[in-house]
C-alpha cells in the first residue's frame, strides 16, 4: 500500500465522520422535535421504514450516507434502533434503484454544497439559515469524503 492510498483513506474518512456529526448536530439543532414526528410517523411500521429508506437512498444514491445518515438520527435521539433497522435494510434495497440511475453523480455537487453551507452557516443571521448551513456544509462534507475514499 502506498501513502496515497493510505492517506487518501484515513482523509476521506475524517472528512466522511465530520461531515456526518455536522449533519446530525444540524439537524437536531434546526428540527428538534419536528422531526422527531415526521420520523416517527415515516418509520411507524416496519414496511414504512423500508420504503422511507429505499425512498432516501433512491434520492441521494448512496445507500452508505442513508446509512450514516439514520445512525447519526439515532445518535441525535431521533430514531430508535428498531427504526434504523428498518430504513438501513430499505437503503440496501433502494441501492438497486441507485444502481440505474446512476448517471447523477453526486460528488459533482460536493464543493457547492460545502460553499453555499459555509456562506449560510457563517454569515446567516437568522438561527435557521446557520442550521441549513450546517445541514449542507455537513452533506457537502460527508459526499467530499465518500468520493476521496472511493479515489483511494
Amino acid at each position: 500500500m502506498t501513502t496515497e492510498l493510505i492517506f487518501g483513506l484515513i482523509g476521506g474518512l475524517g472528512l466522511f465522520l465530520y461531515g456526518m456529526q455536522l449533519l446530525s448536530d444540524g439537524l437536531q439543532k434546526a428540527t428538534g422535535d419536528r422531526i422527531q414526528k415526521i420520523l416517527e410517523f415515516l418509520t411507524k411500521k416496519p414496511v414504512m421504514g423500508i420504503v422511507t429508506g429505499a425512498l432516501i437512498t433512491s434520492i441521494i444514491q448512496s445507500s452508505s450516507a442513508t446509512s450514516v445518515i439514520t445512525i447519526g438520527l439515532v445518535n441525535a435521539g431521533l430514531l430508535s434502533l428498531k427504526q434504523a433497522v428498518s430504513v438501513i435494510a430499505g437503503a440496501n434495497i433502494g441501492t438497486t434503484v441507485t444502481a440505474q440511475i446512476v448517471s447523477f453523480r453526486l460528488e459533482q455537487y460536493a464543493l457547492p454544497a460545502i460553499g453555499i453551507g459555509f456562506i449560510f452557516n457563517f454569515l446567516g443571521k437568522k438561527r435557521s439559515y446557520k442550521y441549513f448551513g450546517q445541514i449542507l456544509l455537513g452533506f457537502g462534507i460527508l459526499f467530499l469524503g465518500l468520493y476521496t475514499m472511493s479515489q483511494a
